[in-house]
């Protein structure tokens, strides 16, 4: 004959399974939004930012900003660099600001000028001002067939600048 149960045990078994439940669908819910979700084209995700002909095709001297994905394209004698727009110093926004005096030679007017504490960065990158403790930092620029990519999942940290780190495209 089967064991009859009182209402006390079923109770305490039904809290007990309610208790099982809820921490499953906590701990999924915890994974799930610890997991990035990176948009096709936004920042964190390789992108991909024109042809070969179209950036070519920009003077050197020129920074074309990719507010979307959070980095400058600076075309230095040497080649393309992807900067990232964020400030070594403590994080910062820093903008491209075409009407200030230049910091190198590329050209009269035109570098970086961080507004929460005044680092100033040329072209290149390079720090000439202000509590920022090394340059901007770059994303890895490739050439695959006729298009360019620009992968903002990898930023690389550097001390200064260095030919190699500009892409020839």
């Amino acid at each position: 004959m089967a064991e009859r149960i009182n209402r006390r045990v079923f109770l305490g078994r039904a809290c007990w399974a309610i208790a099982g439940v809820l921490a499953a669908e906590s701990a999924g819910a915890l994974g799930v939004s610890l997991r990035p979700f990176l948009v096709q084209g936004g920042f964190g995700s390789k992108l991909k930012i024109g042809g070969v002909d179209e950036i070519r095709a920009i003077p050197v001297g020129t920074v074309v900003p990719f507010a979307e994905q959070r980095f400058f394209l600076s075309h230095v004698e040497s080649g393309f660099i992807a900067l990232y727009r964020k400030c070594t110093h403590l994080g910062c926004v820093v903008p491209w600001v075409p009407d200030e005096p230049s910091e190198d030679g590329l050209a009269k007017k035109g570098r970086f000028n961080c507004p929460c504490h005044g680092s100033m960065f040329d072209r290149f990158g390079v720090v000439h001002a202000g509590p920022a403790p090394r340059p901007l930092d770059i994303f890895p620029i490739t050439v695959e067939g006729k298009d360019v990519w620009v992968d903002t999942g990898a930023a690389i940290q550097r001390s200064g600048f260095e030919e190699s780190q500009a892409r020839k495209v």
